[in-house]
């Protein structure tokens, strides 16, 4: 073969670094487009503990009275042993929040399922008994 017909070695890397820069295009399109997705269930769980433990702060906080104070007090330690228990398992397990994550959209799907059932059976009874009018009539006698 000559030189002229012969073709460069194909970059290895080439097909990996296109699809890295379409994957970071398109992830930034759909930030722009629908702002930051969610986090996994893990990083939700702890937002949501931020989240009731900083409303809790501040709705306690607008109370000072003493016993205002003392209930403000309690309810901080109990949400400071609440992230000291969970934060563990966070760490150490977030994956097992995503599987509940799933499982709990997929118990939620059940349930619609079977309301939708009942749902269609009620407004299909309702439908009939609109159709048949008020009741039957019925002859009175007055005599």
């Amino acid at each position: 073969m000559s030189e002229a017909t012969e073709h460069p070695a194909p970059d290895a890397d080439a097909w990996a670094d296109a699809c890295a820069e379409d994957l970071a295009a398109e992830k930034a399109r759909r930030r722009a487009e629908y702002g930051t997705p969610p986090g996994s269930a893990a990083e939700e769980l702890r937002k949501l503990i931020d989240a009731v433990s900083d409303k809790v702060a501040g709705v306690l906080g607008v109370q000072s009275s003493l016993p205002g104070m003392a209930a403000q007090n309690a309810v901080q330690q109990l949400i400071g042993q609440a992230k000291s228990a969970v934060e563990p398992v966070i760490e150490r397990n977030p994956e097992v929040f995503d599987h509940l994550a799933a499982a709990g959209s997929e118990l939620l799907a059940a349930y619609r399922s079977a309301v939708e059932g009942h749902e269609r059976r009620w407004t299909a009874a309702d439908d009939r008994k609109r159709d048949e009018g008020p009741g039957t009539t019925e002859h009175i006698d007055l005599d």
